[in-house]
């Protein structure tokens, strides 16, 4: 027992508090085009299909392993000699991140819905683009003993944003309105500035970009082209069943995207309030979602990686059969309460065997685009696919809509079995911090 108290105290460590509040600001622009945006159109009279279809502004989520190469290679001048390669990119970014969530807040659903979608487009590229830096930042400022208590302390740090962007703005939507709450939700981006000014620049950075070889600038272009952004690429591909793999990472959590979409207007369509969905969805739920994430991890640890994803993919599953019973029983507090602890619960367990794979796939000299790249992939259901939520919540009513949602998790779970059969050793690259299978 002593042991397990003693190691408690590695969370103490400065830079780990350090990835922490970076955590925070990586989460904290998610809500405002997602889950916080589709409740202020839902409010504003926006119909189902139109809401479905501004999932589609997280695609950058999905994309940003196309410009990771350049974020973590390129110079900014005097920004770069000044503050470093991390530091200053992700101050370049984080400015205008804090300006585009002011004007997002300044605009109108009802009268132009178009410029919504413009300015949540651009805050949606902006986040996508600091969690390049952030993630990059964390794995480079933490020795390889704590790479495990700073996965822990970046997912607090982020459902931490996370929550001050939803079960926060609504609360502050009640007493001040959309633009007061979106304004804070904008100076709340500062948390993430102070924490980088005040971090140290990871060890090795000016090195990452000393100049390449090469007698002429095609020469040093081509040689730079293959470093950082073929060979990560390339690498991936040399192992077997990759095609595979990638195609998993898609469908692993369709189902869970898929409800999520919709979930603000169903409670909208229920007849619950700001403040009840605030406090059940976005205040217990995050740490119902917290408590998920550390039995999951005791399920990884337990079972293994394959096993783990099935049985927590399972119970992820079968959570969303409680949205329909919550439909039949209409605006039910106590059952919404229930509703909601569960799936939270359940969705934290499938992320921490989730991330626990997505980190088990990287090789650790590509780490920052591999895990970019996979972590992109992972995005294309919450976005790209479950556009079609609002469509499918139109054709069908609430019951059918969220037993189609369960459905959909399906063929993720089935090639999670397919991947166990035909590969039983498992296909990531050694970490030790994962039990094989």
């Amino acid at each position: 027992m002593a042991s397990w108290l003693d190691s408690l105290t590695l969370y103490r460590e400065p830079r780990l508090l350090a990835v922490l509040f970076m955590g925070f600001s990586s989460g904290l622009p998610l809500p405002l085009t997602l889950g916080t945006l589709t409740f202020w159109l839902a409010e504003t009279g926006v119909s189902r299909t139109e809401i479905g279809l501004f999932a589609l502004i997280g695609i950058s989520y999905s994309l940003k392993f196309l410009w990771s190469p350049l974020i973590d290679r390129l110079r900014l001048g005097g920004i770069t000699a000044r503050l470093g390669r991390r530091r200053g990119w992700a101050l370049v970014i984080q400015v205008p991140l804090a300006l585009a969530i002011l004007a997002l807040g300044m605009t109108d659903p009802k009268t132009d819905p178009g410029l919504v979608a413009l300015a949540a487009v651009i805050v949606a590229f902006l986040s996508a683009s600091q969690d390049i830096v952030i993630d990059a930042f964390r794995i480079e400022i933490l020795t390889a003993d704590e790479q495990g208590a700073g996965a822990a302390a970046t997912q607090w740090g982020y459902r931490f944003g996370m929550m001050a962007a939803s079960f926060g703005a609504l609360y502050i939507v009640e007493f001040g309105g959309w633009q007061v709450a979106y304004s804070v939700m904008a100076a709340l981006v500062g948390v993430g500035m102070v924490t980088v000014l005040l971090t140290p620049e990871p060890a090795g950075s000016a090195a990452a970009l000393a100049p390449l070889p090469g007698h002429g600038a095609g020469e040093r272009i081509t040689l730079w082209l293959k470093s950082a952004v073929i060979g990560p690429f390339a690498d991936f591909m040399l192992r077997p069943g990759w095609v595979a793999i990638l195609i998993f990472v898609v469908l692993y959590k369709f189902g869970d995207a898929l409800a999520g979409v919709m979930a603000n207007p169903f409670y909208v369509a229920m007849g619950f309030t700001r403040i009840e969905v605030a406090n059940i969805s976005k205040f217990f739920g995050v740490f119902a979602t917290l408590a998920g994430l550390a039995a999951g991890g005791v399920v990884v640890y337990r079972l293994g990686l394959y096993r783990s994803l099935f049985v927590c993919g399972i119970a992820q599953m079968l959570s969303n059969l409680l949205y329909c019973l919550q439909a039949m029983a209409g605006h039910d507090v106590w059952l919404l309460t229930v509703t909601i602890g569960v799936e939270n619960f359940t969705g934290g367990m499938g992320s921490a065997a989730f991330v626990a794979y997505l980190s088990s796939l990287c090789n650790v000299a590509f780490t920052a685009t591999q895990y970019a790249l996979l972590s992109s992939l992972a995005t294309v259901g919450r976005t790209t696919l479950s556009a079609a939520g609002g469509w499918l919540a139109d054709q069908f009513d609430w019951v059918l809509f969220f037993a189609v949602t369960t459905g959909a998790a399906l063929p993720g779970l089935l090639m999670v079995l397919w991947l166990m059969r035909r590969f039983p050793l498992g296909m990531a690259s050694p970490r030790p911090a994962v039990a094989a299978d």
